[in-house]
């Protein structure tokens, strides 16, 4: 069995890729026979890989153009992410930024070869293992924003206010709790619920392998992690309704999560992500099927301890805290900014009204002679007036008084 040609959506950033490969390399009979008969194991240790060889030349072309489909995604998203980061002038080492794809080997990218495929099946196994836990954490960080929003919400409030909203929480709460029994994940009680409910059934009739074959959506032979979680809806909605208050739907699929490994890893004994019918009738036998312990839901499982939510407001305070120094030293460069644009909104004021004046100051210094007298013709005459102690011709007068010719001096 393939650890991943089943899923529908992994998640991972390249499945789309990862299930053409697959399907295309299911379509060689020889391959295909290689996949379902080799133990999981071995495709982990790149044995399977190895049979790339033997497919057909319509099978490989196809897979090499796949590849080169993806080579060129990869680097429309790295030139993408560098124009979303503002360094359309830099120029771009497409092979170095592509190391960090490890699904495919870049240094080739024009066919797909036998390094291609076990690279993808290394990949794409060590990725779904830590997929699961990414999730967990994620909803981990949701929890905790959403407990910190309360008790932020809290400190607005008055003493009246803040006890209403207290009580209230803690009425949605055990309204939330309040619902049927939930059947233990994958038990005998569990599919015999779906049995009758979904399949509409005789409980009293169920068979196991029959269960399994009607709900083998695509009839391979293997649940893998969707068929799985599918069979857990009943269960689900005996605790989250999206009409109620109290019930919050990311919570629910954390559940469904929760519900999927646990049996994951009761039943997948050959850890391959897949249920095969064996394993299931194998599961079907034990004690924990027959008499399973009781379920314990997540509002019996708190996602975070006391010391997680301590670090956790903690890392939110200091982001506060950064984030109002960062405004704080971008309000002061904008200040910066404004006092010089205004040093130079004053400066050029200043040579505006220079640029005025100069005509003027110019026309002042050279006025205007309307008898166009030489300057020099004077001169001799003013100094030896000076010398004797007379007026000179041309003494400065009051403003409105003008020289009277020296022809008129002795009119009576």
């Amino acid at each position: 069995p393939s650890i991943i040609c089943e899923y529908n959506d992994t998640g991972l950033h390249y499945d789309r890729y990862l299930r053409e490969v697959i399907d295309f390399l299911e379509k060689d009979q020889h391959f295909r026979e290689k996949l379902h008969n080799t133990d999981m194991e071995d495709i982990k240790e790149g044995k399977l890989a190895k049979e790339l060889d033997f497919v057909s030349h319509h099978v490989r072309t196809k897979l090499d153009e796949l590849k080169r489909q993806e080579v060129n995604r990869l680097r429309t998203l790295i030139k993408a992410k560098q124009d979303i980061e503002g360094g359309n002038d830099i120029a771009v080492d497409h092979q170095a930024l592509l190391k960090q794809f490890e699904y495919l080997n870049h240094m080739n990218p024009h066919t797909f070869e036998v390094d291609d495929l076990d690279r993808l099946i290394k990949s794409a196994t060590k990725d779904l293992e830590n997929y699961d836990k990414e999730r967990h954490e994620e909803f981990k960080k949701y929890e905790m924003m959403k407990e910190h929003d309360r008790r932020e919400h809290l400190k607005t409030l008055d003493d009246e206010e803040r006890k209403k909203e207290e009580e209230h929480y803690e009425e949605m709460k055990k309204k939330h709790a309040d619902h049927p029994k939930v059947n233990h994940p994958g038990s005998q009680n569990q599919l015999k619920e779906v049995w009758e409910e979904a399949d509409g059934l005789d409980p009293e009739d169920f068979d196991p392998k029959t269960f399994f074959n009607l709900h083998d959506a695509n009839g391979d032979g293997f649940f893998d992690e969707q068929e799985l979680e599918a069979l857990f809806t009943k269960e689900l909605e005996k605790i989250y309704d999206p009409a109620n208050e109290e019930d919050d739907m990311v919570e629910m699929e954390e559940e469904r999560l929760r519900m999927r490994e646990h049996v994951m890893n009761e039943v997948d004994s050959n850890k391959d992500r897949l249920v095969s019918l064996d394993e299931f009738l194998v599961a079907t036998k034990k004690k924990e099927f027959l008499e399973p312990d009781s379920w314990e839901t997540l509002e019996q499982n708190q996602a975070y301890t006391d010391e997680e939510m301590r670090e956790f407001e903690e890392h939110l305070a200091q982001q506060e805290q950064d984030l109002n120094q960062k405004a704080v030293d971008l309000q002061k460069q904008r200040d910066e900014l404004e006092r010089q644009q205004d040093q130079l909104n004053a400066q050029k004021i200043e040579l505006q009204q220079v640029s005025r004046s100069k005509p003027l100051l110019e026309n002042h210094a050279a006025p205007h002679d309307p008898h166009n007298t030489p300057q020099e013709h004077h001169e001799p005459q003013n100094q030896n007036l000076a010398q004797q102690g007379l007026p000179q011709v041309h003494q400065d007068l009051p403003p409105g008084h003008h020289e009277i010719p020296q022809d008129q001096h002795n009119l009576p």
